[in-house]
């Protein structure tokens, strides 16, 4: 028997018996813990006075490494703190080598992304109603250029330059970067641009207003597009997010140029677009199948 169970042993009647616990998570908790003894024994580590707080931190990034979800690695982390905790009040450790081990970030999910089918339904508005207008050129822009929805609510009517297809977005860190944006996009600034001063007080400089004759809100785009998804009827949930979102998957499926998607982004680090920008599977299996030698079955 390795000498690392009997503890757990008694651990485990411990908790069954002082804490009322569910045989289903003293099975848990077993099973959590006969997994770090396994990884344990592997490093020739047989008693828990050997263990120290960088070699749990080892012990969750090999479980990382295995494959194990950030969400499964807290959880089995926190079985091991609390085991170990129990060693302690028990005299049998002099500290808790776990307990300032951070969790791994856990795995945030990506949105997902309008298709480019449902973005031509969400941006087929017609109508001259002024917020109507307002919110199409809003839409239009962001999926235009990928803005970030502080962008997109702090661009001035300086930062629009319509010849040129322009706009210039302050993005995180202050930092500034000159973006294109569409022809589509173009036209419906064009007619917003129109009827702009029935919102603006004198001096205002904000691109976009609300009724109140202020800077539009972040909460009033957010509330505005989810608005007109459900009025477009789209089959998902519409936010400003999510159309950056699919700005950049549509943008990284075209042309494949991941650093060119990462500047239009103002992503600092590239990991972060790679993130980001997935590819769906079956995307990624038709360019595979079209452009591999290999791949092409033979008749």
């Amino acid at each position: 028997m390795n000498p690392l169970l009997p503890d757990t042993q008694r651990y485990l009647s411990h908790i069954a018996s002082q804490r009322g616990l569910s045989p289903v998570t003293i099975i848990n908790y077993q099973r959590h813990l006969n997994e770090f003894i396994a990884l344990l024994e592997a490093q020739d580590i047989l008693t828990w006075q050997e263990l120290d707080t960088h070699q749990v931190r080892l012990l969750a990034k090999q479980l990382h490494q295995n494959g194990i979800k950030a969400r499964s690695i807290a959880t089995k982390l926190s079985a091991l703190r609390s085991f170990l905790e129990y060693l302690v009040k028990n005299d049998q450790l002099s500290f808790n080598p776990a307990k300032g081990v951070s969790a791994p970030k856990l795995d945030k999910p990506l949105p997902k992304n309008i298709s480019v089918d449902d973005m031509d339904q969400l941006l087929d508005i017609d109508g001259d109603d002024p917020l109507t207008i307002r919110d199409h050129c809003m839409m239009e822009l962001m999926y235009s250029s990928g803005l970030r929805l502080s962008e997109l609510v702090g661009i001035n009517l300086k930062d629009i330059k319509l010849s040129e297809k322009e706009v210039m977005v302050t993005g995180k860190g202050s930092k500034q970067r000159l973006l294109p944006i569409t022809k589509s996009a173009v036209e419906t600034i064009t007619l917003w641009l129109k009827i702009r001063p029935d919102f603006a007080e004198e001096g205002e400089k904000a691109l976009f207003l609300s009724k109140q004759k202020k800077r539009i809100s972040t909460r009033s785009v957010q509330m505005r597009m989810e608005k007109w998804g459900l009025a477009q009827s789209l089959p998902s949930h519409v936010n400003p997010h999510k159309l950056r979102h699919s700005f950049a998957t549509h943008m990284l499926e075209s042309s494949g140029n991941l650093r060119a998607v990462q500047t239009l982004l103002g992503h600092a680090d590239l990991a972060t677009t790679q993130i980001y920008t997935h590819l769906d599977f079956q995307h990624l299996a038709e360019v595979y199948d079209k452009a591999h030698p290999r791949a092409k079955r033979k008749k």
